[in-house]
C-alpha cells in the first residue's frame, strides 16, 4: 500500500476537540477514498501528518473503529476497511430498506410544510451539487435528507441504527456519486420520494422507498439508467 497521502494540519484546541477534528479529517479521507482500502494508519504517522500529539489520534480511530470505518489488528496496526459491493448488497441494503421503509411510514403523517420545505431544500442543494458536477456535495446532500426524515420519524431506535450504518452508507454514497452520467437524476429521485410521502399511500410508500435504495446497486452499471 502506498504511503500516506498528504493531510491538512489541525488547528489549536482542547483534546477533545481535537480527537473530533482528527476523526473529521480521517472520515472525510476515507469515504472520499483519499484514504483507500487497506492503507495502514500508524498513531505516529497521523499525528506528524497533521501536526497534533498521538493522544487525539488514538481515540479519533477508536471512533473511527467503532464506525467500521478502520480495524485494528493486533501486532499489526490500523487499516482503513472498504465498502465492498458485496457488503452493499447483502448487509447495508436491506437494513437501509427495512429501516427506512418503517422510519418513512412514521414520519410520513407527522411531517409539517416547514418539514417539507427542509427537505426540498436538501433537493435543490442535490440539484445545485449536481449542475456544479461536486460529486462529494450530492452525497453528503443525499445522506443528510435521509437522515432528516429518519430524526422526523420520532422513533430513536431507527436514528441510532442509522447513525450507526451511516458511515459507510455515505462511503457508498460517495463512490456511487461519481458514476452518474446525469447527476440531475438524484435530485428528481428524492422529488418523488417527497411526492410519495405526501399522498399519505404507505403502501406507494414502501415501494418508492424500496426502488429509490435499489438504485445504488452496481458500480459499474449507470444509476442514471
Amino acid at each position: 500500500m502506498s504511503a500516506l497521502p498528504a493531510l491538512p494540519a489541525l488547528p489549536s484546541g482542547s483534546l477533545a476537540s481535537r480527537r473530533e477534528t482528527v476523526a473529521d479529517v480521517l472520515r472525510e479521507a476515507i469515504t472520499s477514498g483519499r484514504l483507500e482500502a487497506g492503507q495502514k494508519l500508524t498513531e505516529l504517522g497521523v499525528a506528524e501528518q497533521l501536526g497534533t500529539s498521538r493522544a487525539p489520534v488514538r481515540e479519533a480511530l477508536r471512533q473511527l473503529e467503532q464506525e467500521g470505518l478502520v480495524i485494528s489488528y493486533p501486532y499489526r496496526g490500523t487499516e482503513v476497511l472498504g465498502v465492498s459491493q458485496e457488503e452493499i448488497e447483502n448487509v447495508l441494503v436491506p437494513v437501509r430498506t427495512s429501516l427506512e421503509k418503517f422510519a418513512f411510514r412514521k414520519a410520513m403523517p407527522r411531517l409539517t410544510d416547514a418539514d417539507y420545505a427542509h427537505l426540498q431544500s436538501l433537493v435543490n442543494n442535490m440539484e445545485a451539487a449536481a449542475d456544479s458536477a461536486d460529486a462529494a456535495l450530492l452525497a453528503d446532500e443525499d445522506i443528510r435528507f435521509h437522515e432528516a426524515v429518519v430524526t422526523l420519524s420520532d422513533q430513536q431506535h431507527c436514528l441510532q441504527i442509522w447513525r450507526s450504518i451511516q458511515p459507510r452508507v455515505r462511503a457508498y454514497f460517495r463512490r456511487d456519486a461519481n458514476h452518474y452520467s446525469d447527476a440531475t437524476v438524484v435530485a428528481a429521485q428524492h422529488r418523488e420520494l417527497i411526492d410519495a410521502l405526501r399522498t399519505g399511500d404507505e403502501q406507494a410508500l414502501d415501494r418508492a422507498v424500496t426502488d429509490h435504495i435499489h438504485t445504488h446497486f452496481g458500480t459499474t452499471k449507470d444509476p442514471s439508467e
